[in-house]
């Protein structure tokens, strides 16, 4: 087996991290919370960092009006089979495939990668706007609008008394590895390619 082809290998297999590692990580700093609050977005799954985080956050986002934050959403289903259908489509390619397959597997996954981030910014931004207008307390922008909550989609935010920081976890390194290492696969293939 080509070297191309072995580095392509372990690059379909990389993606496969996310179902052994967070995805992301959402926390929420504040004075009187000495221990931030903090979620785990996994590919199929929302997890607490430490024990109730996810209860205590819910509590809180109730007085402003926001939604709870589900047990499962749609994307839980969707988000496994679409990789692992797409590292079985870059094992085939590995195997059966040339280099110039490997840049077409790289440039699927960055266009499902994006598709990915902009959905979890709308849910984000329906997560922090979209709020009850019967909520106990209500807060508005100095230009009278409402006020929205919502977490940054990368990096840190203020929002009242709160710091919020959304940034990649383990999971999300595998799967930017792996894209990288396909395209990695593909300069190399293509550099022997000419040399033949």
């Amino acid at each position: 087996m080509k070297k191309s082809n072995i580095i392509m290998l372990i690059a379909a297999l990389l993606p496969l991290g996310l179902f052994l590692f967070p995805l992301w990580r959402i926390t929420l700093e504040a004075p009187q919370y000495p221990t931030p609050l903090a979620m785990n977005i996994h590919i199929n799954d929302f997890s607490d960092v430490h024990p109730h985080d996810i209860k205590n956050i819910n509590l809180m986002n109730h007085y402003v009006g926001m939604k709870y934050i589900p047990e499962a959403i749609p994307e839980f289903k969707i988000f496994p089979i679409g990789i692992i259908v797409t590292s079985i489509l870059g094992l085939l390619i590995a195997f059966k495939g040339n280099y110039k397959w490997f840049l077409g597997w790289f440039m699927l996954m960055v266009v499902l990668s994006a598709a990915g981030l902009y959905d979890f910014y709308l849910w984000e931004h329906d997560y922090g706007h979209n709020l009850d207008p019967k909520a106990i307390m209500k807060f508005t922008n100095p230009d009278g609008t409402v006020m929205g909550f919502q977490p940054p989609l990368f990096g840190s935010k203020d929002i009242l008394n709160f710091k919020a920081h959304s940034y990649p976890r383990l999971g999300a390194f595998f799967l930017g590895l792996g894209i990288a290492a396909s395209l990695f696969a593909y300069f190399i293939g293509k550099k022997n390619g000419k040399k033949t």
